[in-house]
């Protein structure tokens, strides 16, 4: 869930793809979104034509978790992005103009969009046609890759179960080719003899050879799957806190040996490291955020409260300058711990997020109180970028890159990593 420059990621897919990147957005001729002025109700001043639903989703959600009601006109944008067939591309500049076939709608977005929208409540309709749509686009090993007919990822299947599981549906009845999403997840689990200290961790997807190689994001991605969770849990709540690794032949057994083993990774530093070719290692505080929320989930406390300390201490300045999204993952993060987002670190999460987008439909009455809303939104915003977030981050470079990588993105620790 490395939350980066869309633009900056999308170039490094180019360079490994050949320059062979397709649009993202939808395909009908209008002016790209850095041409023209974005829409007012989005969240973030980046170009949101790769993560616009998906960000926007983020920071609704987040909102929605810290208790504050989102502005109407940004929750009705994100209903409004939707096309005919319930899928949801990154963005649409021209919604009054159907989704053509090329348009390139994902099930990230689309899984994101449903989450959000369900937990605002009100939009039944829209989520429906949505989970409809990636029923329809379910793979027959059970799962989900990023676009319709990709092979299964772990990080895709796992948000979409976040969907259907927001949306009413039991994951496990949401069967392909007689398999259920948890199939999906399980095939991509190490197992406990795994070469290394990859024991019990999940894949992003099986290499070119085939093989499992343990990947942290994709592992917080599968424990949260795996117990049927979303993008936020309950503090305290989850499975087993036992930290052994067993035989996974259940999607909550694969699910224990996944926290286990992120909780071997971040005791080291309390956080996880990117290793890109080519770049020096670097904190990488939007998967150390995702992990929280994912051991949160699975139950251990101890762990999840450490990491959740270390990002107080440190993430601040990173979620500045990467975004709503940014925000919405430590807001994530903190409600998992029982943290308070409004003093984390020294930082009111929920006011930097709402910064970003448009002012709150129940606002103060008072004209000092509307410029100093305004003063907070424009500070925010300095230095600013849109966040394009975890599932999106993986899934789409994880799919390019996967292969040339091999090792995939997010390695365990320096010393760790090169056991692996």
């Amino acid at each position: 869930m490395n939350v980066r420059n869309s633009a900056a990621v999308l170039a490094a897919v180019a360079v490994v793809m050949g320059a062979a990147v397709p649009a993202a957005a939808d395909s009908s001729p209008s002016p790209s979104p850095s041409q023209q002025a974005l829409p007012t109700a989005l969240y973030g001043d980046g170009d949101p034509q790769y993560d616009g639903v998906w960000r926007q989703s983020l920071a609704l959600l987040a909102q929605h978790t810290a208790g504050v009601e989102p502005p109407k006109s940004s929750v009705d944008w994100l209903a409004g992005q939707q096309c005919a067939d319930g899928s949801f591309a990154p963005y649409r500049a021209d919604t009054g103009t159907a989704c053509a076939a090329e348009t390139m709608v994902d099930t990230n977005q689309t899984a994101a969009a449903v989450q959000a929208l369900a937990a605002l409540g009100g939009h039944d309709a829209v989520t429906g046609k949505a989970v409809d749509w990636l029923k329809s686009v379910q793979n027959k090993n059970g799962g989900w890759g990023y676009t319709a007919g990709g092979d299964s990822d772990a990080n895709s299947t796992s948000v979409v179960i976040g969907a259907l599981a927001a949306a009413g549906e039991e994951p496990a009845e949401v069967v392909k080719g007689g398999k259920s999403p948890y199939d999906a997840l399980l095939k991509l689990a190490l197992p406990c003899d795994a070469e290394g200290d990859g024991a019990g961790a999940f894949a992003f997807q099986p290499d070119k050879k085939g093989e499992l190689v343990a990947n942290a994001d994709a592992t917080a991605a599968g424990v949260l799957g795996s117990l049927g969770a979303g993008l936020v849990v309950e503090p305290g709540k989850g499975g087993s806190k036992d930290a052994g690794c067993k035989k996974a032949d259940t999607p909550e057994q694969a699910a224990a040996n996944g926290a286990a083993h992120l909780a071997g990774v971040l005791a080291e530093d309390d956080h996880l490291v990117s290793a890109l070719p080519g770049s020096e290692d670097q904190p990488d505080y939007g998967n150390t955020a995702d992990a929280v929320v994912a051991l949160a989930a699975q139950g251990v406390t101890g762990q999840a409260a450490k990491s959740a300390a270390w990002l107080e201490e440190n993430a601040a300045e990173w979620a500045a300058q990467s975004g709503p999204a940014a925000y919405a993952q430590l807001i994530f993060a903190a409600h998992a711990t029982g943290t308070d987002p409004r003093a984390f670190g020294g930082t009111d999460l929920v006011k930097q997020l709402s910064a970003t987008g448009p002012a709150a439909e129940k606002s103060s009455p008072t004209a000092a109180d509307g410029k100093a809303g305004q003063d907070e939104k424009d500070e925010a915003k300095d230095g600013s970028d849109s966040g394009s977030g975890l599932w999106w981050t993986l899934s789409i470079v994880g799919v390019c890159l996967v292969a040339a990588v091999g090792a995939g993105f997010l390695l365990r620790g320096r010393s760790r990593r090169q056991q692996s």
